[in-house]
């Protein structure tokens, strides 16, 4: 959920076509969470192995600086065309693109992302940069990628443990935001039980075993529908693997949310392969929440 405050929505502005598009979603989200937008560009000075005059290098700084203030009139000139009402903050920042998205992540709501850049923030969705801002990030960050979000649910991947909290909080919240249903993923195998090999895999009983499954995760849920009584929730439980079910549901969904760790089917969701596989090609925004004190019973 939206964590108390007055923070803003933050998105990273590198000039691509994929941060504008970033930058109108995340003024919608502003709007409905009646927060202003802050747009950051980041640019750096490039390395090189010899010294360069004083004069040639603040030539390069200014540059730089007028290129990203550039590049920020043109996202928020998007953004207005669309939310003319909507308060919005630019900042052209030298610094290295991590450090300075988890320094905004301090004060904001959430962070939004592009799903490819051009200049500081190229590939912060793939590899260890993106590793590196989910790891340190101190609210939810969102990357916004496929079509347009229509009409659909906003979907979120559950695994019962307590890091999925964060996950099901911001869903709900998300949810209550765009008016629409929620529908919670759950994954399981008749080989794994909580990430490890299960004793007689092979004696298992399937509806057994969907059946406890589906009676855990109700019970996760039911504190999130007290506290979001008018939500209607939908609990999706199926044996296969998370990404490719989360993949599917994604293409009638506003948006995928998932916690930063997990158990069983989300182990890992963040910090491997298949986070980096749902982000790279989910068709629709992907939301990444990291634990904190998120418990409905505890609110």
């Amino acid at each position: 959920m939206p964590r108390p405050g007055s923070g803003a929505v933050v998105v990273g502005i590198d000039g691509s076509a994929a941060a504008v598009d970033a930058a109108v979603w995340a003024g919608a989200e502003a709007v409905r969470r009646t927060r202003p937008l802050r747009l950051v560009s980041v640019y750096a000075l490039p390395e090189v192995a010899a010294p360069i005059q004083a004069g040639t290098y603040e030539q390069v700084r200014t540059g730089l600086a007028e290129r990203a203030a550039g590049r920020l009139a043109e996202a928020r000139a998007a953004v207005l065309a669309l939310y003319p009402d909507l308060e919005i903050v630019v900042a052209a920042r030298e610094w290295g693109s991590v450090t300075a998205l988890v320094q905004e992540s301090q004060r904001a709501d959430l962070v939004a992302l592009g799903s490819r850049g051009l200049g500081g923030f190229t590939g912060l969705q793939v590899g260890s940069t993106a590793v590196s801002v989910v790891a340190r990030a101190c609210c939810p960050i969102v990357v916004v990628r496929g079509r347009a979000p229509g009409a659909g649910p906003v979907v979120v991947g559950a695994d019962g443990s307590s890091d999925s909290e964060a996950a099901l909080g911001f869903a709900c919240e998300e949810a209550r935001l765009l008016h629409t249903g929620l529908t919670v993923v759950h994954t399981w195998s008749d080989i794994l039980a909580d990430g490890v090999l299960r004793p007689h895999p092979l004696q298992e009983d399937a509806a057994g075993i969907e059946q406890a499954e589906r009676a855990r995760l109700a019970d996760q849920v039911s504190g999130w529908q007290d506290k979001f009584p008018d939500l209607t929730i939908e609990l999706d439980v199926s044996r296969g693997r998370p990404v490719r079910t989360l993949l599917e549901r994604g293409e009638h969904a506003q948006l995928i949310v998932v916690g930063c760790r997990g158990r069983g089917g989300f182990t890992g969701m963040l910090l491997g392969s298949t986070s980096q596989a749902l982000i790279a090609h989910a068709p629709c925004p992907v939301a990444v929440v990291r634990p904190q004190d998120l418990s409905p019973h505890d609110r």
